[in-house]
């Protein structure tokens, strides 16, 4: 590296070309962008926070295509992360038209889960410079003998789109991956790009690695103008009070869609998704190949072609999920769509940000409610947005899963000594805090499965020569890089049309309970179930629809804390917007028979109904910790009363239900709702053991305890949750302090029952004023919280028939 490289002629010379790319473009750099590439030039790490479509992409690859200029090196030199398959593609074409512009002998491979046999040859060949790759393909190539010598050349990564990776298991993975490669070369840069994070320092700390000084934070310069319009009730019109899917908005999103060029539509949900493309496909007034549906579950054949359609401005609408979100760039989009809430003001950002994808340009998104409270979470999400309020991603911590499925990647990656790779995984911040006893349980786990499973071979993974752990066995070695990575979710089987076109997966447990000549749609199609074979279900076209529409896992979205407390204040303030102007008649019937919490308020309910006693409670929390609330309410209520008592949350409150509820007042409740014995409670509430059980299939995956098996062979579910669940049950008799039933609880605690958000619930509502209100009927709150606990016993008509007539009482009734 030259001296004073940032001031060096031979740098202003390189760095001209860059500019003047630019300017052919009628482009010149922004400040940030210049910014980033003397960074690195002077050898620094950091993270760039800037807003969707300004050029965080040419901000972070310019240093090093700059570089590259000024000492030219053969093999690889630049590794882009990514986190999906669909953004790789785009990222590869967006820099090889960079380095093709900038005269650069550089070769540019993408590296995913979708590349075929001859980019896979090509890049062991060592055949490329720069590499755009995924975390789970980083992880694969670190696992090799000469994974130390394949990546001696590099001199930087970049990895996009941190903050979706930032709070889950996937960059976890990724942080031990690139403080491997730290460790390596001691030198190398290491940069981020993110335009939606509320918690930079920390996330700027995650990715150069605990306890570093060199990172540096680049600001964009403001925030892009966003637009977020909703698409409001007209004067008169019926609006439900409770839905997830909002079809009853359909004229108002086509004659949205039809009046762009290009329009993209967001579900929340792959099976909203495919309900939302076969309804635009039946009221679409162009051919039919103009629409087009794109989600995680679609074959990668297909969801390329949509994509390539929608680059060339061959699409006028996708409806997708957030296989979309993130930056991929379709300049042809001219309008953004959002069906329902988007759950988290950081979502909402992101997905605006999909139309005006250019500097200068706005970016504008039409929020379609799917039900009436919905329009105070938009009008929320807007205030949010407008005073910078966007969701931290805090990083996983000390999650054992991935540190023994990492420990067994450097073991067949060259090997390691136990107090050297305790020294590299603590200087990351995912294990800054890692006690070494637990360290040590890990690799004790890997050399012999614990006490318990000591006396079984296949689960000895490690030996150890001389003091150095590595793996002896060719079957584990081909075992582990077939499992590696933390994407875990229920059984999947190929969906295939007799003749062989593949379709996309479903999962296993949607597809167990269909019958050969049962109809389902998937993949916007109408399809009839042949047979399943081989981990394959054969489809044909159905000529009409008749039957089910794939469940996946995970499908409702929690709302965020940050939207959580902007909708509390905007629902306390009544603000002026025009969401909330139309909301006025709905809460004028709250207030009418119960109340509007303020911000110190909290609202609890009592009504009596022909089924029962219902109790009301409306933290506004989020789905999760109202789960975890309203199993600790009722066994503290049965502690009052023996009783069977059964509960439905939703994103605002929870209900609990009885046949006779205990007197209960506001005193009462106060006791109900107390912090003290929380955990306690919860862990007798709930059954934390099944969900700890249930929680372990997944973690036993990732650290390789049992295994999916091979292409082609793979075991289903059943196989899966038998194999896992006689584990469990065997470590807890005879090795219950094995560090996967430690990780299985604590994960159970932390991420399905939000036990931190939770806590800090109760502590507000503890602080707060409590409002008792005992109305005779169902208040617009309690109605969707009624509904849902409708839903989960009685069949799909009668369900339907029993909300109508509801509705109907309580619209009639207002008016008393």
């Amino acid at each position: 590296m030259p001296t004073n490289s940032t001031t060096s002629a031979a740098w202003r010379r390189a760095e001209a070309r860059l500019v003047a790319w630019f300017a052919a473009q009628e482009r010149r750099p922004a400040p940030f962008q210049r910014a980033a590439w003397r960074a690195w030039a002077e050898g620094r790490s950091g993270l760039v926070h800037a807003p969707t479509g300004t050029g965080k992409t040419l901000a972070a690859a310019g240093g090093p295509l700059i570089d590259g200029l000024l000492r030219p090196r053969t093999g690889l030199q630049l590794l882009w992360i990514t986190p999906l398959r669909s953004l790789a593609t785009d990222t590869t074409q967006h820099l090889t038209a960079a380095v093709e512009a900038m005269e650069l002998p550089w070769r540019v491979l993408r590296r995913t889960g979708d590349s075929g046999s001859a980019e896979r040859a090509r890049l062991r060949r060592g055949a490329c410079e720069l590499l755009v790759t995924t975390p789970e393909s980083l992880a694969l190539l670190l696992s090799y003998p000469d994974a130390r010598e394949r990546f001696a050349t590099l001199r930087g990564i970049v990895v996009d789109e941190w903050h979706e990776l930032l709070g889950n298991k996937r960059g976890t993975l990724l942080q031990l991956g690139l403080t491997r490669l730290r460790h390596w070369l001691p030198d190398l840069r290491t940069w981020g790009l993110s335009a939606t994070l509320g918690n930079l320092d920390e996330a700027l700390g995650a990715l150069v690695g605990n306890g570093e000084g060199n990172g540096v934070m680049i600001g964009g310069g403001g925030r892009k103008k966003t637009s977020i319009e909703t698409a409001l009730p007209e004067g008169g019109e019926r609006f439900p009070w409770a839905g997830h899917l909002g079809l009853s908005q359909l004229p108002r999103v086509l004659k949205a869609v039809l009046d762009a060029r290009t329009s993209l539509v967001f579900a929340n949900t792959r099976s909203q998704a495919e309900l939302w493309h076969e309804a635009l496909a039946s009221v679409w007034p162009e051919a039919p190949e103009t629409l087009a549906l794109h989600h995680g579950s679609i074959d990668p054949k297909l969801r390329l072609a949509t994509e390539e359609k929608l680059r060339i401005g061959a699409l006028r609408c996708v409806v997708a999920t957030s296989s979309l979100d993130l930056g991929v760039d379709f300049s042809s989009v001219e309008r953004v769509i959002q069906i329902g809430s988007p759950k988290s003001v950081a979502r909402l950002l992101q997905r605006a940000g999909r139309s005006g994808h250019r500097p200068g340009v706005p970016s504008k998104i039409l929020c379609v409610p799917t039900h009436l409270l919905e329009l105070a979470e938009i009008a929320a999400a807007r205030r949010a947005l407008d005073e910078g309020h966007l969701e931290p991603r805090h990083p996983m911590r000390g999650c054992l899963d991935v540190l023994a499925q990492h420990l067994l990647t450097m073991a067949l990656g060259g090997g390691f000594t136990a107090d050297d790779a305790y020294a590299e995984i603590t200087s990351s911040l995912a294990y800054a805090s890692l006690p070494r006893e637990r360290f040590d349980a890990v690799l004790a786990y890997l050399r012999t499965g614990g006490s318990a499973l000591a006396s079984y071979p296949e689960y000895q993974k490690l030996a150890t020569t001389d003091g150095r752990f590595h793996v002896e066995s060719g079957r584990i070695a081909r075992m582990h890089r077939l499992s590696i990575g933390t994407i875990t979710s229920d059984g999947s089987l190929a969906v295939r049309y007799m003749k062989g076109a593949r379709l996309g997966t479903v999962e296993e447990s949607f597809l167990s309970r269909l019958r050969p000549g049962d109809r389902f749609l998937f993949a916007g199609r109408h399809l009839e179930l042949v047979r399943v074979r081989d981990m394959t279900a054969y489809v044909r076209a159905a000529p009409n629809r008749r039957g089910g529409v794939p469940r996946w896992m995970g499908g409702r979205l929690p709302l965020s804390g940050e939207l959580s407390d902007e909708l509390r204040r905007t629902l306390a303030g009544q603000g002026r917007e025009a969401e909330m102007r139309a909301l006025i008649p709905l809460l004028s019937i709250q207030r009418q028979h119960s109340s509007v919490p303020d911000l110190h308020e909290t609202l609890c309910e009592s009504t009596r109904t022909r089924e029962g006693d219902y109790l009301f409670v409306y933290p506004f929390a989020g789905r999760l910790a109202h789960e975890g609330l309203a199993a600790v309410i009722a066994l503290r209520l049965a502690r009052i009363q023996p009783g069977d008592y059964g509960y439905a949350v939703n994103d605002y409150g929870l209900t609990i239900t009885a046949a006779r509820m205990p007197a209960i007042d506001a005193e009462t409740m106060r006791m109900l709702l107390h912090p003290a014995g929380l955990r306690d409670d919860i862990r007798s509430s709930v059954n934390l053991s099944e969900l700890a059980k249930r929680q372990f299939r997944e973690i036993a995956r990732v650290a390789g305890l049992v295994f999916n098996g091979y292409p082609a062979h793979n075991k289903t579910m059943r196989q899966l949750q038998a194999s896992s669940g006689l584990l469990y049950d065997v470590l807890r008799r005879h090795d219950p302090e094995h560090p996967l039933l430690w990780q299985a609880e604590r994960e159970v605690l932390d991420q399905q029952l939000d036990y931190t958000r939770l806590r800090h619930c109760l502590v507000r509502v503890a602080r707060s004023r409590l409002l008792w209100n005992e109305p005779k009927r169902l208040t617009p709150l309690a109605f969707p919280l009624w509904v849902e606990r409708l839903r989960g016993g009685i069949a799909a008509d009668d369900w339907k028939s029993r909300v109508e007539r509801m509705l109907a009482t309580l619209e009639a009734g207002a008016d008393r």
